[in-house]
């Protein structure tokens, strides 16, 4: 009975295990594929678009953001046009020549390099200082953010929509004047001015601290002799979809949390087959787009109604489009109106996240990183080895002491488990007997065995729980390494320059020793895993092997069937559980040899390597 439990537990364990295996790597590396050549399709398409008509489509609409030519869609708003905005994009050859297409400011902070395009003051040129493309120290920094003529723009812009009263006022086309400095840094705003041919004076003061928050603080004073009404709108637009998200394992695409609606979550393929997913009404909250490590968040004002929308454009070229429209603005002759609204573009570091919710109380701005529906476990877990490595200065040795700090938390179950496997291997004996008195009798068998499990104080399914418990603190640590910017590139010792990705060696070209790279069909086998692989032998190796053929076969092909698959996790996950195992075998010891049970490691690897007799001939 207890092998055919443990048997059962175990095939449960391993088809759980392969299910995670195929939905969080091998599904994700599919889709892929198939995203990237979906992508490659698109930009060829694109280039042949552009090279055909150097103008873009023209539109008006009195629907949110549908009224504008490709790469210059603005939101609309109730009672009010959008202002119809015909384009020349270009087709620009590289980023470089883009960028000086139109005059700008500057920026130039601890955190962030680029530029301000002072024609609709929109940000679209951004560079992340601290992040770059691989963990090569050369290879370029993360461009975030780009100007819309090229294929994979993505921009944030601020503006107004008016109506006849108002005359022109500040929009995608808009050429803005800069008064006084021209550089934007943490310790000087940049101003711009535009006055319109009603008597409006728009002044916008645009300043930026030292990590990823921009604030757009606009003032409207109208010197005419009639009141006016106009709406502040905001947009998120971009061109393109990232060719390395996973759609299976966090969420990439259209965000954010405004109304009753509280959090929305719009992947990419939902908005371009629903083309619009319009929210109720909001006078808080946020919205944009986010990446797995990347974002572009917008903060409408505070206490201001406004309505959000989530778009997709196929007119033009094809655009994704966050964005939201404030309810009209009245503003009476001689009066001076201020509105200030937020746009976060950065890199999703947990803490700072976490910061900006505190301190400009935006509503739940921590679920722009994607903590999943185990939040209440992946938060504390990632708390924990963000905590460790502020001590030890290194990732790798944070999840190594994080595992401790587990199996310690565990320790009074996990001992009480392994004593009553102990026990139940001390019992084996009388179990048999029992089976065999009441062979013909399975139901006095069995109150035969409760009576002898009561006796002996044996839980029989006690064993279960040390298996049990890694699942969710599996996924938990899994999810912490793939969503948090914390452990990209976050070396550990030797050859692991990146936790997050798997171990790099592979056995077939002797971890690195051969001059040739491993063909693609072969599976990949690190270092590390095979540490991993090792480890879960022995640990399978303290038990008797089960005596059915069946059960046995697997007892045996178990460790390299996940040695086989975890081999493609993120190193840091082998290491954790490389280590897991190593600590699960020294505490399993120690109980056996407590409850005075044989620990069976030494005669099973004997009998496996040890080459049977052959039975001598009959004479």
């Amino acid at each position: 009975m207890e092998n055919q439990r443990n048997f059962f537990i175990t095939i449960a364990l391993s088809i759980l295990i392969l299910t995670l295996w195929q939905v969080f790597y091998m599904n994700p590396r599919i889709e892929h594929q198939r995203q990237a050549a979906q992508v490659e399709q698109q930009r060829t398409e694109q280039a042949k678009k552009q090279a055909e008509a150097s103008a873009g489509q023209q539109g008006a609409s009195n629907q949110a953001a549908t009224s504008q030519t490709a790469g210059q869609a603005a939101p609309a708003a109730p009672n009010a046009n959008v202002p119809g905005q015909s384009s020349q994009e270009k087709v620009q050859a590289n980023r470089a020549e883009s960028v000086a297409d139109t005059k700008r400011v500057k920026i130039d902070t601890p955190s962030l390099s680029g530029s301000i395009s002072l024609t609709g003051a929109r940000l679209d040129d951004l560079v992340l200082k601290h992040y770059r493309e691989t963990v090569d120290k050369n290879s370029p920094n993360i461009e975030l953010l780009n100007p819309a003529g090229l294929p994979d723009g993505y921009y944030a812009e601020i503006g107004f929509v008016g109506s006849d009263q108002t005359g022109q006022v500040p929009g995608p086309t808009t050429v803005w004047t800069v008064e006084g400095n021209s550089t934007l840094t943490p310790s000087t705003p940049v101003t711009l001015t535009y006055t319109n041919d009603k008597g409006l004076t728009f002044k916008r003061t645009i300043s930026v601290d030292d990590k990823y928050m921009f604030t757009i603080d606009d003032s409207v004073t109208n010197a005419g002799s009639q009141p006016v009404s106009l709406s502040n709108y905001g947009r998120v637009t971009r061109f393109n979809k990232p060719d390395d998200r996973s759609s299976y394992v966090l969420h990439e695409g259209l965000i954010g949390v405004t109304g009753k609606e509280g959090l929305q979550e719009i992947k990419y393929s939902k908005i371009e087959e629903e083309k619009q997913v319009t929210p109720g009404k909001s006078d808080d909250g946020w919205l944009g787009i986010t990446d797995k490590y990347w974002a572009v968040a917008l903060v409408p004002p505070e206490k201001q109604a406004f309505q959000p929308h989530f778009n997709y454009f196929s007119d033009g070229r094809p655009r994704y489009q966050s964005d939201y429209l404030t309810d009209p603005i009245k503003i009476a002759p001689g009066q001076t109106t201020s509105v200030e609204s937020l746009v976060f573009a950065g890199a999703k570091q947990v803490g700072t996240i976490n910061q900006y919710e505190k301190d400009r109380h935006i509503r739940q701005f921590d679920l722009l990183i994607d903590w999943g529906w185990f939040y209440f476990i992946t938060k504390p877990m990632f708390w924990l080895i963000d905590t460790l490595y502020k001590f030890f200065g290194n990732f790798g040795l944070a999840i190594i002491a994080t595992t401790v700090i587990l199996k310690l938390a565990f320790f009074p179950l996990a001992n009480k488990s392994y004593a009553s496997m102990a026990k139940m291997k001390l019992v084996q004996p009388a179990m048999a007997e029992l089976r065999e008195k009441y062979a013909d009798d399975k139901m006095k068998q069995q109150q035969a065995l409760m009576e002898l499990y009561k006796k002996e104080k044996i839980n029989p399914i006690a064993g279960c729980w040390p298996m049990l418990l890694q699942v969710p603190v599996f996924f938990a640590l899994y999810k912490v390494l793939y969503i948090t910017i914390e452990m990209r590139h976050a070396p550990f010792y030797g050859w692991i320059h990146d936790l997050a990705a798997p171990d790099p060696t592979s056995v077939f070209n002797l971890f690195g020793l051969l001059p040739y790279t491993p063909p693609a069909f072969l599976p990949h086998l690190g270092v590390w895993a095979l540490i991993l692989g090792v480890t879960m032998f022995m640990q399978m190796r303290m038990n008797p092997t089960p005596p059915d053929p069946t059960q046995a076969m697997i007892f045996n092909w178990m460790p390299v069937v996940f040695t086989i698959m975890m081999a493609n996790f993120p190193a840091g996950l082998v290491i954790y559980y490389a280590w897991n195992n190593s600590l699960s075998i020294l505490q399993q010891g120690i109980i056996m040899k407590r409850q005075g049970v044989p620990i069976e490691l030494g005669n099973n690897l004997k009998t496996l390597f040890s080459r049977k007799k052959k039975p001598k001939p009959a004479e």
